[in-house]
């Protein structure tokens, strides 16, 4: 039987976060475990529009190619509007996390709506709240949640990209 685990690493900017999606795309990491959300903002310097056209979200603004490209790699996709925050664009499976916590009530005293979702995936809420300062300061954080040993190895090749913070939340797998 396998832990689940996640790792969690945080990027200044998107090339840096699309340069970690591709290595653990090469990596072989399954994407089907991989989220990424920042704060959407340039919506008051450009156009900018959210449509779901079938089971894909499209966005238009000055990084749509960014995010069009995420949401066309990962499951699920999803934009909030998180106070104290403001416009959160999310994509991956910490969607449904996010949608869950929020639909249980599950928001843990301090944390909002991407901390809920994130504590739900066992990160505990002192590193939540790290990740939520670091969305509130524009930048990228990329979650690869599954298996321990799919989370280590996502840990092994994150931390050899240009990252802020890159973390391993699991309990250690103890030897029989």
């Amino acid at each position: 039987m396998s832990t689940l685990a996640s790792v969690v690493a945080v990027y200044k900017t998107h090339e840096q976060a699309e340069l970690a999606v591709k290595q653990l795309q090469e990596g072989g990491i399954p994407m089907k475990n991989l989220s990424i959300a920042a704060r959407d903002t340039h919506t008051d310097e450009h156009v900018v529009g959210y449509y779901n056209a079938g089971d894909r979200m499209k966005y238009w603004g000055k990084m749509g190619a960014f995010w069009g490209g995420f949401w066309g790699l990962l499951f699920g996709s999803a934009m909030f509007a998180i106070p104290g925050i403001g416009p959160i664009l999310v994509a991956g499976p910490l969607v449904a996390w996010i949608v869950a916590g929020l639909e249980g009530a599950v928001v843990v005293g301090g944390v909002g709506a991407i901390g809920a979702g994130l504590v739900s995936l066992g990160i505990p809420k002192d590193s939540v709240i790290q990740y939520e300062v670091a969305l509130k300061s524009d930048h990228f954080v990329l979650v690869v949640n599954g298996s321990h040993d799919e989370a280590i190895e996502a840990e092994k090749i994150l931390s050899k990209t240009p990252h802020t913070s890159c973390e391993f939340h699991g309990a250690p797998v103890l030897a029989a």
